[in-house]
């Protein structure tokens, strides 16, 4: 019996001590005294131009329009240029003076400041910016190496990790703070955002500050806050370190980013949009549009569903974005796609996204030129009617320009919920091409006696192509 209860007193114990590494600090001064000296306040300094005039006090013309300028001159108001100033944060990673902070807090200032915990100061160059995750990459020339902090694995942290926040808060010095995630893959408003959020206190002037983990390591750039008041309310957005440090890493090779390029148009798979396809799971991420480029060379179709990328599953459309970006410009890929119920693998050589996105995309691909008789009909509570030369010219569409255009939508419907409207053109239906009402009809007839409850149809608004699910009525 003796042994049972020495067991019972080592589970205990043990117990006890993962309680304690799972509870609250103590304190977090011997953390924030060991990072501390890698984090730097941040002062930015702008050329403004001086006002032209009077500027509203008196209107142009007046009589005493010289004597406001004259007023305005003697009281520093003219039209003299003057120095903006700004405050934010950042943190050192190598000792050779290499610093990270916000990219707005830099955003067009002719003189930057950094000024560090344990006194002096020393101006910076700009290495490189990123204003799609607001990440900027700066550089100081110091005497001897500098104090530093690294990147941890910000997708290991898990909500309710506690974290410390460290900067510049309102201009006050350097300042601690502390609380826990309160979410991860947050998403504001990029293409590439994927923020921690935390309940430690962010202000104006901790942007570009760091987040750091229990071990000393910054899991996230401080970069925004949510509040009505403008100032810390416990809803603040870090961007995750391992975003982070990719840009980071491509700013400092080559003074700007380098994302890989897929060139396709994609849209997420909903439940109705599965079901039309005959697909089991809503993962994934669709394509609606194969533009001249990389996934059209490597033979990729609209209506694929792309499942796997570079050996990685796809779960939406910001996922496939993510990884496509953070992937090398150049690199062959390996896609997995779902192409009418089949997995097909492709084999895609990745291209530059910023260089894309300087060129102009078409819009569509030229589709058959199918004739139909002009006519009119009421389906799944759309208005349509057959693609004109006069529907060309009033939509400004080129002349191979196909399909079924939407003269009007009813309200109730299914349809108008989804966000069909009026001058949309029904390119396809059931994965079909449409150029006629009985087109659309055979489609949907289809659909019903292979026992669909829904229509996939792909809808082109201004060129740009999505697919819409509605509902087969009886």
């Amino acid at each position: 019996m003796l042994w049972m209860a020495g067991v019972t007193l080592m589970f205990i114990f043990a117990q006890a001590l993962a309680a304690a590494a799972r509870g609250a600090p103590e304190s977090f001064a011997d953390l924030a005294e060991r990072v501390s000296p890698a984090v730097v306040n941040i002062t930015t300094s702008t050329t403004v131009a001086g006002r032209t005039g009077p500027q509203g006090i008196v209107p142009e013309g007046s009589p005493f329009e010289d004597f406001f300028r004259e007023f305005q001159d003697r009281n520093g108001q003219g039209d003299r240029p003057r120095r903006s100033s700004a405050l934010g944060s950042g943190f050192v990673i190598s000792e050779d003076g290499f610093v990270v902070t916000n990219n707005h807090v830099i955003e067009g200032a002719d003189e930057i400041i950094i000024e560090f915990f344990e006194g002096g100061e020393l101006v910076a160059e700009v290495i490189g910016t990123d204003p799609k995750t607001d990440i900027a990459l700066l550089k100081v020339t110091a005497d001897t190496p500098l104090p530093f902090v690294s990147f941890g694995d910000s997708d290991i942290s898990r909500v309710g990790d506690w974290v410390m926040a460290m900067g510049n808060p309102l201009g006050q010095g350097f300042s601690v703070s502390a609380g826990i995630v309160s979410a991860r893959n947050r998403e504001l408003s990029g293409t590439y955002d994927d923020y921690i959020q935390t309940d430690a206190a962010i202000n104006r002037g901790n942007s570009g500050g760091p987040l750091f983990n229990m071990d000393g390591q910054v899991i996230g750039v401080n970069t925004a806050i949510l509040s009505p008041t403008g100032g810390s309310i416990g809803i603040g957005f870090s961007m995750a370190s391992n975003v982070v440090a990719n840009v980071v890493e491509q700013l400092k090779e080559f003074g700007e980013t380098r994302r890989g390029w897929l060139g396709v148009r994609i849209q997420d798979v909903t439940d109705d949009v599965a079901e039309a396809m005959g697909l089991e799971s809503t993962a994934g991420a669709l394509v609606t549009d194969v533009p001249e480029g990389p996934a059209m060379e490597a033979g990729m179709l609209a209506r694929d569903v792309i499942i796997e990328f570079d050996g990685r599953k796809v779960a939406d459309t910001r996922s496939l974005v993510r990884q496509v970006g953070n992937t090398a410009v150049g690199k062959a890929v390996r896609v997995l796609v779902n192409r009418e119920g089949k997995t097909q693998t492709l084999k895609v050589t990745l291209g530059r996204r910023e260089t894309a996105e300087g060129t102009a995309v078409p819009a569509s691909q030229p589709l058959d030129d199918t004739p139909a008789e002009p006519e009119v009909a009421t389906i799944l509570g759309l208005t349509v009617e057959p693609m004109s030369d006069a529907l060309r010219e009033k939509l400004s569409l080129g002349a191979s320009a196909d399909g079924l255009v939407v003269t009007d939508v009813d309200q109730v419907s299914e349809a108008f919920e989804k966000g069909l409207r009026t001058n949309d053109v029904i390119t396809e239906a059931g994965q079909q091409k449409v150029s006629s009402i009985s087109d659309l009809e055979a489609q949907i007839e289809a659909a019903k006696e292979a026992g669909r409850k829904s229509l996939l149809l792909l809808v082109r608004r201004a060129g740009d192509p999505r697919f819409v699910a509605l509902g087969l009525d009886g």
